[in-house]
């Protein structure tokens, strides 16, 4: 961390004036309301940390270690302390003496430098490797990896009467493990008269990193993505997974001292570019489903709305629910299983409650977390909803025109 950051940071730590409202949104204070496992909390600790009242230690880690940095506390902080990012650093600072996840971390770190490389043999060893890492209790579940990514190199995806050009930042979720997402998109925005372009110097959008205190591996990331993207002449960088495009736009200049602009979440990208003026009903067995708001989106992007007004308008009955963390946050499903199972299963006993036969969700995290529990019932990322409704009825095929 160079000075400007440590400067930034203390005066974030500063700012908080032990009101405790970031506490009433937390879903691990909620989970464990004791207070060094609340915001407020864990801003003290760091604190104390920064002012050598503290050591390095296992109790201190597990503190600083069991926040999903969800975002939610910064959105109820009156004084506006910047929580996520005090937490980002505090790990940062906590690294080299948190031995529980330096394995973790050592192998976070090799797979963002060769993700290729980790899919192909996670591809030839998955129907071995999946099932024995499951059986130890170290794989929560146990994916279906495609064939091959969805990008491995440059790709245009052009159209015959071109509206525009956007460029689509995949994700290592979309890319690696749920390709068809990321081919439904790319249907949507050619449907819609756009050509796409997957820029092939995409790396990985650095949240895993900074999530294990590694800000300098996560810099060197951002400074790849946003030199790889600035240079296209795009109307929009889009994106299936909220906290790519927080990363992306928001953190990335706190980070770095620049990110990107144009980059959005394809929900508020496509309220605008839909034929939303009359409802459009699904020829599906379906008529009503759940809408879980991902974290990241909510208190990230700040986008409510848009999802769903694109489902409604798609002709399904939005079931009310409480709503909340699955409890996915990322590697936090790995290094803190107990926590994120008990969110999980809180989410999943509401829909049970109320009947959900099917959830839509706009996170690829989230999708992975709500299969685990959902079993037997539908979860659909929205892009499939969007796709269903808005192009396939009307008759709209895919063209998949591509130049490498």
């Amino acid at each position: 961390m160079n000075t400007d950051q440590s400067k930034r940071y203390l005066e974030e730590l500063n700012k908080c004036v032990r009101c405790g409202s970031c506490k009433a949104l937390c879903p691990i204070y909620d989970d464990d309301p004791s207070e060094a496992m609340g915001p407020r909390g864990r801003i003290a600790l760091l604190w104390g940390l920064s002012m050598g009242e503290l050591k390095p230690s296992a109790v201190l880690n597990e503190r600083i270690f069991s926040c999903i940095l969800c975002g939610a506390c910064s959105e109820s902080c009156p004084p506006g302390v910047d929580i996520k990012e005090a937490i980002y650093h505090g790990r940062s600072l906590l690294r080299k003496s948190d031995k529980k996840r330096q394995y973790l971390r050592s192998l976070t770190k090799f797979s963002a430098k060769r993700p290729q490389l980790i899919f192909r043999f996670l591809r030839l060893s998955q129907y071995i490797l999946f099932p024995y890492l499951s059986r130890k209790g170290l794989l929560s579940f146990q994916p279906d990896l495609p064939e091959n990514p969805l990008r491995e190199r440059n790709r245009v995806y052009t159209v015959t009467k071109k509206k525009g050009r956007v460029a689509v930042f995949t994700g290592c979720i979309v890319n690696f493990l749920y390709s068809h997402l990321g081919e439904s998109l790319i249907n949507v925005l050619q449907g819609l008269g756009y050509e796409v372009i997957l820029p092939g110097g995409e790396a990985c959008c650095g949240v895993p990193l900074r999530t294990l205190g590694l800000e300098e591996e996560a810099m060197e990331l951002a400074r790849r993505n946003v030199r790889v993207f600035s240079k296209l002449k795009v109307k929009a960088v889009l994106s299936l997974c909220p906290s790519c495009i927080t990363a992306l736009k928001f953190e990335y200049p706190k980070l770095i001292g620049e990110g990107l602009e144009k980059a959005m979440d394809m929900s508020s990208f496509l309220i605008d570019e839909l034929d939303t003026s009359r409802p459009s009903h699904l020829n599906s067995s379906f008529t009503s489903a759940a809408y879980h708001h991902p974290c990241h989106l909510n208190y990230g992007l700040g986008i409510k709305r848009e999802p769903r007004e694109i489902v409604k308008k798609a002709g399904i009955d939005l079931i009310d629910t409480e709503g909340g963390c699955c409890g996915f946050g990322g590697l936090f499903s790995i290094s803190c299983g107990e926590v994120s199972e008990r969110l999980l299963e809180k989410r999943i006993k509401e829909y049970a409650d109320r009947g959900v036969e099917t959830i839509i969700s706009d996170c690829p995290g989230c999708i992975i977390q709500l299969k685990k529990g959902f079993k037997n019932k539908s979860v659909l990322h929205l892009i499939e909803v969007i796709e269903k409704a808005y192009l396939l009825e009307r008759g709209k095929s895919k063209e998949f025109a591509i130049r490498a």
